[in-house]
């Protein structure tokens, strides 16, 4: 049905459909609808006036039907008189089955958590001004996935909802994903006249396979070319980081936890970590791998050094390195570098501390950081959204959407990216890692630029930048306005100057 809804004295025209529940109570969900408000806020001191539209926009599939339907949060500055000029950020968390709301209220977004300096929560719960934002260089529009946040799955024509078959073929896998989001960008782009605004490609977690498989979707399927695609905290993107590899390239993540802990000796512990890391990370490819990828062919004297270093480095002892045939599980490493405290250290920030029933074991009872994270994400985004921007519904924001199983065959999208950027000589690529997240390791942040591009014929256009956290970087104060300052610098110098060909010059 249509209906019309009226909001902050404007009408916005609605379509909606209704579902049914168990408890045969109606909920409405928007198909296409937008409502705006307006905003003012400071960053870097500097009054920057903006709108901001909650929407629903449909996934059309090949006959124009309607699918789906994703939430939307889109920001845009409204002192901007050159909107040809003026970039456009397109913002995905990850998961697979997570809602945008960890960088939408945490890191670059107008308003972002009242938390304390070092991101764990405070009461009351909210949110508050972001002087940090890069709303200050660029429109952000943060989008949610089919069954994230508010978004959500469409009943056919004959008003039965697909089959949870038809749902995973439609849109949960990795290809399946880019191609019905890259659709999606193609109707926000038209409807919101951006064809003509660079455009850059935000992704956290698996949101970097997903901004990855878009780089390339968006050129071939939509003519769409990026200008630069930002990689915060980067899975594996189909490379190959298995065996060996995927041992060694732990190693650097388990000094820096086991430094900020303060489990080293010493004379590693005196040592600024980023110091600390080169060494660290100079041993894990030139020693570590090596010892690793001889499996029982290694010498029983290197044995005993590389699981002496090994301790050394990660803060466990010999006996445990050795129990474990020099190959430290990142899970193990969580439950026993603070054994002797009682305590456990946190997969996606390994800063955070938590307790277990038994100290014995081989893995956490849970996740110290995520429950610290659901603790005031959940209630900010709902009265955010809700209350501070307006939005009325009775639909449950999913923080995480039920998308599973997720298809991952066929996943190319380091393969994809790397193909994007040699048709596009204007696209750059940035990773932003934190040196504590032991879910996706900062090392492996490292390892996959240079992967993606073995001929180093466009290295130059890639950047890596660490940060003393973990896997959502920003939550910390310090690295908030360090991550925005870089991601800021990235968008300026990604922004190419008015009248200069896309053109390879020949390599003399």
């Amino acid at each position: 049905m249509i209906k019309l809804i009226k909001t902050f004295g404007a009408i916005v025209l609605a379509a909606t459909v209704t579902f049914a529940s168990a408890e045969s109570n109606k909920v409405e969900v928007p198909v296409d609808m937008q409502q705006v408000s307006t905003h003012q806020m400071k960053i870097g001191g500097v009054n920057v006036p903006y709108t901001a539209e909650v929407g629903f926009q449909p996934v059309f599939n090949a006959d124009g039907d309607a699918t789906a339907t994703l939430f939307y949060t889109y920001y845009k500055r409204s002192d901007v008189k050159d909107m040809a000029k003026r970039p456009l950020l397109i913002s995905f968390n990850g998961g697979p089955g997570s809602a945008s709301v960890w960088m939408h209220v945490a890191y670059t977004g107008p308003r972002v958590l009242n938390v304390d300096s070092e991101g764990y929560p405070l009461q009351p719960y909210g949110v508050k001004d972001n002087p940090h934002s890069v709303l200050d260089v660029a429109d952000i529009v943060f989008v949610n996935p089919v069954n994230t946040g508010f978004s959500r799955v469409l009943p056919g024509a004959d008003g039965e909802m697909p089959s949870k078959a038809e749902q995973k073929e439609m849109f949960f896998g990795v290809n399946e994903d880019v191609a019905y989001l890259s659709d999606w960008i193609n109707t926000f782009v038209n409807r919101k006249a951006r064809w003509e605004s660079p455009k850059y490609l935000i992704g956290e977690s698996y949101g970097t396979t997903r901004v990855s498989g878009l780089a390339l979707a968006l050129q071939q399927r939509q003519w769409m070319y990026i200008n630069g695609v930002i990689l915060v905290s980067p899975t594996d993107l189909g490379l190959e980081r298995a065996g060996a590899v995927k041992q060694a390239n732990r190693l650097p993540y388990f000094a820096a936890t086991a430094w900020y802990h303060k489990q080293l000796e010493p004379s590693l512990q005196s040592k600024d970590l980023l110091e600390l890391l080169d060494e660290v990370e100079a041993y894990a490819l030139d020693k570590y791998l090596p010892a690793l990828a001889k499996g029982n062919s290694l010498s029983a004297s290197d044995y005993e050094g590389v699981a002496k270093q090994v301790a050394r480095y990660s803060g466990l002892t010999e006996k445990e390195v050795k129990q474990n045939n020099l190959d430290i599980d990142t899970a193990y490493f969580w439950k026993a570098l603070l054994r002797e405290n009682g305590q456990t250290v946190g997969r996606l920030d390994s800063r955070y501390i938590g307790l277990d029933e038994k100290e014995v074991g081989i893995r956490p009872d849970y996740w110290a950081e995520l429950d610290s994270w659901l603790h005031s994400f959940t209630p900010a985004i709902n009265t955010y959204l809700r209350d501070e921007l307006g939005l009325k519904t009775d639909l449950k924001y999913n923080m995480f959407g039920p998308v599973h199983p997720w298809n991952r065959d066929g996943n190319k999208t380091g393969e994809n990216l790397r193909q994007a950027m040699a048709m596009n000589p204007y696209m750059k690529v940035m990773v932003q890692s934190g040196y504590y997240d032991g879910a996706t390791n900062y090392f492996d942040g490292k390892y996959n630029l240079w992967q993606l591009d073995r001929s180093g014929k466009m290295k130059d256009r890639m950047s890596f930048k660490g940060y003393r956290s973990g896997h959502m970087m920003y939550l910390r104060a310090e690295d908030l306005k360090l991550s925005n300052d870089d991601l800021r610098e990235f968008i300026k110098a990604a922004t190419v100057p008015a009248n200069k060909p896309a053109k390879y010059d020949l390599i003399q």
